[in-house]
């Protein structure tokens, strides 16, 4: 049990430190360079455990066309490229709180396209505490002399969305298959790799070596850590605790971004901890609105929070 606390804490600090490694590397190189680095260091450690594990199977070929959907629409467009596009726009802690939005789209996506999904108050208050957090981010009442870019909260909104639309994707045409987890998340990730090796340039990519810190959070930081290993650890999770308990560590992630945005010195007042706590308790609350509305189905929703940070 205290590997599964431990793996648990993990998981939430590399998701959560994964915004300021994106910030400071959008100082050198581009949004989509950002990705292919990330999506590459991320691959290997997963190409390796799918491997060890012999989840990877020639039957799963007749579904290349979903894994290629997913891998363009919530690997690289979502995860990697639209996050980092955010990112760049925003302090790390309020593009980390804005993430954490994850839940709240996917419920909306589900509720919207899924007959099977029906909708209760608890759900429905967790739907309206997001997006008060998200308010509080956007602060659309600051008319002149904006302090938060509202281009940088469309990018994280467009990500999260499109997220919420790739689960629904994946209950209709994956879930039938009841494939592993991790086989997905490596089929994902390396149709991913592939699409983005053929329209990445780049042109000036070796600049990241200009800073050593720079080059570890790509390298390290997002890719082994924030993808390889982290999914790794999610799917430790799954194991142990089942669905529902291992996607509890996106209520750490918004936290951990926020106080290592404080910690990095990016400006951290009362709208900033007001947005994490309504978000947090969004996330909870859909959850517990989701159990209740769902009990004794199969919760293949683990999938996607893994590739969601």
């Amino acid at each position: 049990m205290r590997l599964t606390y431990i793996a648990f804490v993990l998981l939430g600090l590399f998701w959560g430190s994964n915004f300021l490694y994106m910030k400071m590397a959008t100082q050198y190189i581009t949004a989509s360079q950002i990705t292919l680095l990330r999506i590459l260091s991320g691959f290997l450690p997963l190409l390796a455990f799918a491997l060890q594990k012999r989840v990877l199977t020639r039957s799963q070929f007749h579904c290349v066309g979903h894994f290629a959907v997913m891998a363009v629409v919530a690997t690289a467009y979502y995860y990697y490229y639209a996050i980092v596009k955010g990112t760049a726009l925003l302090p790390s802690g309020a593009a980390g709180i804005l993430g954490g939005s994850i839940a709240m789209f996917t419920t909306i996506a589900t509720l919207l396209f899924l007959r099977s999904e029906k909708l209760n108050g608890m759900m429905a208050g967790g739907v309206l505490l997001g997006f008060c957090g998200i308010a509080l981010i956007a602060r659309p009442w600051e008319v002149l002399g904006r302090t938060i870019d509202i281009c940088g909260v469309l990018w994280m909104l467009s990500a999260t969305s499109i997220l919420g639309v790739s689960y629904v994707y994946v209950r209709r045409f994956l879930a039938p298959y009841n494939l592993p987890p991790l086989a997905l998340a490596t089929w994902q990730t390396g149709l991913a790799l592939v699409v983005l090796l053929l329209l990445t340039d780049t042109t000036g990519i070796q600049n990241i070596l200009q800073d050593w810190h720079a080059t570890a959070g790509v390298v390290v930081g997002l890719g082994v850590l924030g993808t390889g290993t982290a999914f790794l650890l999610y799917y430790y999770l799954l194991q142990e605790l089942g669905a529902v308990a291992a996607s509890g560590a996106t209520y750490v992630t918004p936290i951990v971004a926020l106080s290592i945005s404080w910690i990095a010195g990016e400006p951290v007042g009362i709208l900033e901890i007001g947005a994490v706590l309504l978000v947090i308790a969004s996330i909870a609350m859909l959850q517990i609105g989701r159990q209740r509305a769902q009990r004794g189905s199969v919760g293949i929703s683990a999938i996607i929070p893994a590739k969601g940070i």
